[in-house]
């Protein structure tokens, strides 16, 4: 997948025509949660983690238009309050792309959208798009079934959405140019312990011998993915410093709390600039004034303590842990080199 361009042209048309037949951007959730009883609210197939059973994965591909694809993924809480957060962003998606392309942070990004619930008593616990450069992405947005679910313990299931990054997708970026892409989980809750075999029976159809702890598999991930935690104002949990401290012993510095809901996609979009060292803070808060954002002050609060370079990357002095591998353990430290 990968293929196209962005239009900010198409995206308004889109919108113009559900405005005229009052239909919104999230219609497939808008739909589902109205007219089907919650026993049988499924993902959209286009997002359904079904799809990837098999060993199936989703992909971000060179190609003639994109020749050096970077690989950007935005994984969204949909339980409780943070329902609304794919809204806001969905209206922002023109900022997002203007910032990423208009101001050369990267050349040829491709955008999957996904969502994450809680696999203990959610209808629909994960749901996972394409990676995307033109406005396809946009229908993956819109597709999202925004369950507003939980389990009401202040742990969602964000590791299975670890999991499905880690061993589910295939990227270019990393493949081809040992560059890894940029994950961004937003949300208000912890991960659990483990991803659990059970689980990722169900979902994947993947044969786990054991439990993996959400350390290995962020482990794991990282060799693939910068990961970040963004935790906006308005969520439920917002905060909560058992939550916080959780996530920065997972992450470090790449927890991001947010005081302005509407700027989250400011905050991604600068949270990359920086970490393909295009701008530094200064130049990436010039550039939200340049295109008319307010975001300003909260994204230059949020990123004060973000380190501008890049983490290190896995190199081959041993393989990669093989994606077949089922014994969840950690493989130990690889020869790393900063990009």
């Amino acid at each position: 997948m990968g293929s196209g361009r962005w239009s900010t042209d198409v995206y308004t048309a889109a919108a113009d025509y559900r405005a005229a037949s009052g239909a919104s951007a999230f219609d497939y959730s808008d739909r589902v949660t109205a007219s089907a009883p919650r026993r049988d609210w499924k993902a959209h197939p286009s997002l359904d983690p079904a799809a990837l059973k098999g060993g199936k994965v989703r992909e971000s591909r060179d190609c003639d238009e994109h020749p050096t694809s970077l690989a950007i993924s935005v994984i969204f809480d949909v339980t409780g309050s943070m329902r609304s957060v794919p809204r806001i962003l969905q209206t922002k998606l023109p900022s997002l792309f203007g910032l990423i392309l208009r101001k050369g942070y990267v050349e040829h990004p491709q955008i999957l959208f996904g969502a994450v619930g809680d696999a203990t008593c959610d209808r629909v616990p994960l749901q996972l798009g394409q990676f995307e450069s033109d406005n396809r992405m946009d229908d993956d947005l819109g597709n999202i079934l925004l369950e507003g679910g939980g389990g009401g313990q202040l742990t969602e299931s964000y590791e299975l959405a670890l999991y499905a990054m880690a061993r589910h997708t295939a990227l270019d970026c990393h493949e081809k140019r040992g560059r890894r892409g940029y994950l961004f989980l937003i949300g208000d809750e912890m991960p659990y312990g483990k991803v659990k075999a059970r689980e990722v029976r169900e979902v994947f159809g993947d044969t786990l011998e054991a439990d993996i702890p959400v350390t290995a598999i962020l482990a794991e991930l990282r060799r693939k993915f910068d990961v970040y935690f963004i935790v906006p104002q308005g969520a439920s949990h917002v905060g909560n410093t058992d939550i916080l401290q959780r996530w920065q012993g997972l992450l470090g510095q790449n927890v991001v709390e947010l005081d302005d809901l509407d700027a989250v996609c400011e905050t991604i979009a600068l949270t990359i600039g920086l970490g393909e060292e295009a701008i530094d803070l200064e130049a990436g808060l010039e550039d939200l004034a340049d295109v008319g954002s307010t975001a300003g002050d909260s994204v230059g609060r949020a990123l004060a303590t973000l380190g501008r370079e890049r983490a290190t990357i896995a190199v081959s002095d041993s393989p990669l842990i093989d994606p077949s591998s089922h014994d969840g353990a950690d493989h130990g430290p690889s020869t790393t080199t900063r990009l």
